[in-house]
């Protein structure tokens, strides 16, 4: 009796449903659609010198039918939550797309207008200094007090009206990165000279020579050859950027508001004491 039942079961399996339109595969409950094997079928055709063949195309939408099960298998086994590689893949694939929405939405030209009014401080170049560093080696060339006394004698001839490369040749040695002779961001200044020196160069008045400073393994002397204040470009100049700009923290609002959202609508509970 149970095996009549059995041969029963088998003889009355109900018929597949029909695929529905724009469909090439059905996975279980997953629909493999049209435009994503056609762009399979598109990416092996621009790898093969001659034309596709029947069985190269069922060979495409094979793999797209493994590449879903292995999806779903993984899924079952709940990767995305113990695999930590997985995890993070798809924490930023959802950022990413969170952000590629408002991607397409180009902004207006008053939107632009109105977003560069209320952050013209964002748009402002950082502040350029153009000084000359003029370097005195101590150790092992000379004692700290040697090139101290050195630096002294460079920013008296500097002072006095002397040419900056004579006095250096005279009395500077040469570094390994020198500063380069034009206007530096702060931020780039400093990784030449120093936090200290900067300090001292953002202090100092156009053809003012600084005073003898203590560095790592010398004794600098800046002069301040020009600024370059920090002042905002008007908008039509710079209205590609405004427009990237708007746009991105677009992208983060929607990503923010989403986060807002999901939290609102989901059950959070947090312990009263953290480990």
């Amino acid at each position: 009796m149970g095996f009549a039942l059995a041969v029963a079961s088998l003889l009355s399996v109900s018929d597949p449903v029909a695929l529905p339109d724009g469909a090439v595969a059905r996975v279980n409950d997953v629909l493999i659609r049209a435009p994503v094997y056609e762009r399979a079928i598109s990416g092996l055709a621009g790898d093969r010198r001659s034309p596709l063949t029947p069985a190269d195309r069922r060979h495409v939408l094979d793999r797209l039918i493994d590449e879903e099960l292995l999806v779903q298998y993984g899924l079952s086994l709940q990767l995305a939550r113990s695999d930590r590689r997985i995890r993070g893949d798809l924490v930023s694939a959802v950022i990413a797309a969170q952000v590629a929405s408002v991607d397409g939405a180009s902004p207006s030209l008053a939107e632009m207008q109105a977003f560069y009014r209320e952050n013209r401080g964002f748009f402002r170049p950082p502040e350029r200094l153009h000084v000359r560093s003029l370097w005195v080696r101590a150790d092992p060339i000379r004692t700290q007090e040697e090139a101290a006394e050195r630096a002294r004698s460079a920013a008296l001839r500097l002072r006095a009206g002397e040419d900056f490369e004579v006095v250096s040749t005279a009395l500077g040695d040469p570094e390994v990165a020198p500063v380069p002779d034009g206007p530096l961001p702060l931020a780039k200044l400093r990784e030449y000279i120093g936090p200290a020196a900067l300090v001292v160069a953002q202090q100092l008045a156009i053809g003012q020579v600084s005073y003898p400073i203590v560095a790592g393994g010398g004794v600098r002397v800046l002069v301040l050859v020009g600024k370059t204040p920090p002042v905002v470009p008007p908008f039509a100049e710079i209205e590609d950027q405004v427009r990237s700009e708007l746009i991105q923290q677009s992208g983060d609002e929607a990503l923010r508001t989403l986060l807002a959202n999901l939290r609102s609508d989901g059950r959070i509970e947090v312990a009263e004491t953290l480990p």
